[in-house]
């Protein structure tokens, strides 16, 4: 058994593996810019805040995840999005080259015109190579941009949230709003009272001129009375370290998620229901709002399928003591079955656990069985089979 660890981020655990070999490739972390060309270059083991900071450094950046601490390639080999999403597409669509080593141990340049079959099915599908290098297209951004939270009480939710649909309906991609629902950690701008409280809170980053931001952003202060906020103009690699915390090593994870085509009244009922028994205070709901330039590309120009989403819901759970595991995995599970019927059907791979393989054709749709092809050719023995798993046709 083989497996490959890049930033080792993802809670389904295929960084690692029992009686087998681990493919570590965290130390592999150089990253290099050419701001003329505006391309960034960077190993498979880094992070994105080692990309981040690279690019950063030149004003500019591409779209990727919103915890820092995530890994480039898992993120990127499973399709990518982020706060940037909306103006600037998926990571995958940003993808300008890969080098792999194959699994008879060749290492090949993967482009749109050097094994384009491969560049194809790793623009969402990591399943056919180690990817040691991965060459990035980067795009104007920062270095300091409006961003921040604007919290409410969860007693607001509901108009909240659909105050919040048709506002993202309507607004420009350089604005990205996603809402999160759990209850209150004790941060520094809400009250006393609040911590501890399920809130509902609007995660915003405006990807332009802060101060055209300034104005767009001030009807999300009007969706009812807010308990809180902090937002401001402040480095976007701070931003991309906001959340970190969240997602610290050492606790329990378990992870539900659907594709979400519209936002429904339905499943806002639904939701306020489950985060009013929501079993550890580190649990949360999320919608990330992606759209705009991610549904622009056809569904079969890369692995990644699903360009008819215009949000990624994830029920994260997290805790602290195995004797909770039952508990905790039950009150998402019972969440995704209650919110399946506002789902669109397909899901994003990274967002899928352990115990999810039977939901890997709903990852890819109609692109699964040209994966299954790609397989054959590229590795037909499935050397790499530690991952959400594409068998050889």
């Amino acid at each position: 058994m083989l497996a490959i660890r890049g930033g080792g981020h993802n809670i389904a655990g295929n960084a690692m593996c029992d009686d087998g070999i681990v493919i570590d490739l965290s130390q592999m972390k150089a990253a290099s810019v050419n701001p003329n060309t505006r391309r960034a270059i960077i190993e498979g083991g880094a992070t994105l805040a080692d990309l981040d900071a690279a690019t950063q450094t030149h004003g500019l950046a591409t779209p990727v995840g919103i915890n820092s601490t995530t890994g480039i390639a898992g993120l990127t080999l499973g399709g990518g999005f982020g706060w940037l999403s909306r103006k600037y597409g998926m990571t995958v669509d940003n993808l300008e080259s890969a080098e792999v080593v194959t699994a008879t141990g060749e290492v090949v340049r993967a482009s749109a015109t050097e094994h384009p079959d491969l560049f194809w099915a790793l623009r969402g599908g990591g399943n056919f190579g180690v990817v040691t290098r991965f060459e990035f297209r980067l795009h104007p951004v920062g270095p300091d941009v409006l961003s921040g939270l604007i919290v409410y009480p969860i007693s607001e939710a509901k108009s909240v949230l659909q105050q919040y649909r048709k506002f993202i309906a309507e607004a420009p991609e350089e604005l990205s709003v996603w809402t999160v629902l759990r209850q209150a950690p004790p941060l520094p701008f809400l009250p006393e009272s609040m911590h501890g409280k399920a809130i509902i809170a609007l995660a915003l980053i405006y990807a332009g001129d802060p101060k055209q931001g300034e104005s767009l952003i001030e009807p999300l202060r009007k969706f009812g009375t807010p308990v809180g906020e902090h937002v401001g103009v402040q480095p976007y690699v701070a931003w991309q370290q906001t959340f970190d915390p969240l997602l610290t090593v050492g606790a329990r994870n378990y992870w539900k998620s659907h594709n979400l085509s519209t936002l429904k009244d339905g499943l806002f009922d639904v939701i306020i229901e489950y985060i009013g028994k929501i079993p550890s205070p580190q649990c949360e709901i999320f919608f990330g709002a992606i759209g705009g330039a991610t549904t622009r590309p056809a569904p079969d120009s890369t692995a990644y399928a699903h360009r008819d989403a215009k949000f990624v819901m994830n029920v994260h759970d997290r805790w602290e003591d195995p004797a909770d595991d039952k508990r905790c995995i039950g009150w998402v599970r019972d969440f995704f079955v209650a919110s399946a019927p506002f789902a669109s059907g397909g899901v994003y791979v990274n967002f899928l656990t352990a115990d999810e393989g039977d939901r890997v054709r709903s990852a890819y749709g109609p692109n699964y069985d040209r994966l299954a092809q790609v397989k054959r050719k590229y590795d037909p023995d499935n050397l790499f089979s530690v991952n959400q798993n594409i068998a050889p046709a």
